[in-house]
């Protein structure tokens, strides 16, 4: 019988979502006449409008037990699956982590076959399954995946198509700012756990350095919720920094990064859209696993992060001193950024007596190992 309804589980935010595309596109590869619905989020809906060429269809997630994605009652649940299954699925597909919790409830969507990562014994009644691997990078994991189902045509490319609109949206921008001859760097320093953002005091360390070595253009990027955070940056620098904070929709945040000479930042979904769109960038890691996370292009995408005992960690907030980013000094980051202004041949540094890698590093708390 043919594969004709396919249903993909992945209900999370930005950053997961990019990291699953390859397996995305082996899987359309696979099964090109396959309808594929995507059950995510409610705000991929138009994530799955923009990878149209490997997603058909858009579900909500309604929630399960054990996710904790999206709180949701018992009965909104039920009422989730009962749709699924009256939908009739030919196959389900977890992609949506170990399988613990996600496992089960794909398989309640009653599909003929499905497919997931697990660990321990092999859950009763997948179909296709395969050992979730802890030692590789989550594009790899969730290709493993598309290995089980037969596919074959497993590249590990990143993508984010841009349209029109897109690229009006970031022009729009950038005419409103001043013509500048340096190159336009941009930062992103937010994060939605405030345990992976890198300290304001060295964003603005090293916005400060990039705008009077280099004549660099600064921009701020960030959601309307991380305004706060951008203004702390602002408020420390004493160079001009243009705020781009909740200015752009994710389609014109990423034309604006493609625009871009240099784009630093905390891991967060924003790091990987760099990466998609080919922009170079130095991505700043603190709890997570970088080895899982870091973007696989370590000469144009380079990850920096402070060995400490505590990372990584599953922490939101860090209930110490948050050494593994407080130890991330600003000259750390100084010197990827300006390696990866010097590699293209178009920049250099000013000849100012007065340069920002002389300076000292505040003594914060936490600052340096004690």
């Amino acid at each position: 019988m043919t594969t004709q309804r396919i249903a993909i589980l992945r209900a999370l935010q930005l950053g997961d979502m990019l990291v699953a595309v390859p397996a995305l596109r082996a899987i359309r590869r696979n099964f090109p006449a396959a309808e594929i619905t995507l059950i995510g989020l409610p705000w991929a809906a138009s994530f799955a409008t923009r990878f149209r060429q490997y997603i058909d269809r858009f579900v909500p997630f309604g929630g399960w037990p054990g996710l904790p994605e999206m709180e949701a009652t018992p009965a909104q649940s039920a009422r989730f699956v009962a749709e699924q299954q009256a939908y009739g699925y030919d196959l389900a597909i977890q992609l949506h982590g170990s399988g613990g919790a996600s496992n089960p409830c794909v398989l309640a969507l009653g599909a003929r076959a499905s497919a997931g990562l697990y660990e321990g014994e092999p859950p009763a009644g997948l179909t296709y399954a395969a050992p979730y691997p802890h030692d590789v990078h989550e594009i790899h994991r969730n290709l493993r995946l598309a290995e089980a189902l037969g596919c074959r045509d497993l590249d590990p490319r990143l993508e984010f198509p841009l349209d029109g609109r897109d690229l009006a949206e970031a022009g729009d921008l950038l005419c409103h700012l001043p013509d500048n001859s340096g190159p336009r760097i941009a930062l992103h320093t937010g994060a939605r756990p405030s345990a992976r953002r890198w300290p304001p005091e060295y964003f603005a360390l090293v916005a400060d350095d990039l705008a009077r070595r280099y004549g660099a253009q600064i921009l701020l990027t960030g959601s309307p919720a991380e305004a706060a955070t951008v203004a702390a940056v602002q408020a420390r620098m004493t160079t001009h920094a243009h705020s781009l904070a909740g200015a752009t929709s994710l389609g014109g945040l990423a034309a604006l990064l493609s625009t871009l000479d240099l784009f630093i930042t905390n891991d967060t979904g924003p790091a990987h859209l760099a990466v998609a769109v080919g922009t170079p960038s130095v991505t700043l890691f603190g709890p997570a696993d970088s080895a899982r996370w870091m973007p696989l292009n370590q000469a144009r995408h380079p990850a920096l992060r402070e060995a400490v005992p505590c990372s990584p960690c599953k922490y939101v907030d860090c209930p110490i001193d948050h050494r593994c980013l407080r130890r991330l000094a600003p000259q750390r980051v100084i010197a990827q950024a300006e390696t990866l202004l010097l590699k293209g041949g178009t920049y250099a540094p000013f000849e100012h007596p007065d340069l920002a890698h002389s300076r000292q590093l505040p003594e914060y708390p936490g600052a340096h190992p004690a």
